[in-house]
């Protein structure tokens, strides 16, 4: 039995761990969720995931939520994949800055622009700033390529290239040059394969 057990919806944020989940090449189960059906807010899950939402992964006897952080857990847990970068390396740095730039500021420069305010808020209000230099941070780090940190594709990619391809599908953000060429970089792996086409079945007995 794999010691491994993501609590998944399809099509949602899980979708990120589930790509991750590939990409580390170790077993794992995934417990299906249904958002309709709210059995994301019943007792069962919500001991799992106060919160009442997902990804949620158990490894062994450890839960650990937040897609960013799930997938920094897994890529530290499971070295051997190259996912990660280690403690000790420069590139450690700018590796946790990306992981966590994706949740804290493409998600939210992005989901206030869709859900207008009734009020602009101020500038120095918002964790990101503002939109426009939001996604030109992004376009000039994703520009030099092939991947954020150069040749290693890393969790990193799993969690920014997701959140473009969320972004871009939805036409929630302008289909720069930069992204498109960078999100074809990694479109052809077969992880990232393999996850969407089992995301396509879930998406069907799920609802």
């Amino acid at each position: 039995m794999p010691n491994l057990t993501l609590y998944h919806a399809a099509p949602s944020r899980s979708s990120i761990v589930h790509w991750m989940l590939e990409e580390v090449g170790e077993p794992f189960d995934i417990h299906l969720l249904s958002l309709q059906k709210g059995e994301n807010r019943e007792p069962a899950y919500l001991a799992i995931n106060p919160m009442g939402k997902v990804p949620a992964l158990k490894h062994g006897e450890v839960v650990v939520t937040e897609a960013a952080a799930i997938c920094l857990y897994l890529a530290d847990a499971f070295p051997n994949a190259g996912l990660a970068v280690p403690i000790g390396d420069p590139q450690r740095g700018p590796f946790l800055k990306w992981l966590f730039f994706g949740p804290s500021v493409i998600e939210p420069a992005v989901t206030d622009r869709a859900f207008k305010r009734a009020a602009e808020a101020p500038r120095a209000a918002l964790g990101y700033g503002d939109f426009e230099t939001t996604m030109d941070v992004v376009a000039k780090a994703v520009e030099r390529g092939p991947y954020l940190l150069g040749e290693q594709f890393t969790a990193a990619d799993v969690v920014i290239g997701s959140t473009l391809r969320w972004a871009t599908t939805f036409k929630l953000i302008p289909e720069r040059p930069e992204f498109l060429a960078y999100m074809a970089r990694f479109t052809e792996r077969p992880a990232l394969k393999r996850a969407e086409a089992r995301d396509k079945e879930f998406a069907g007995v799920s609802g």
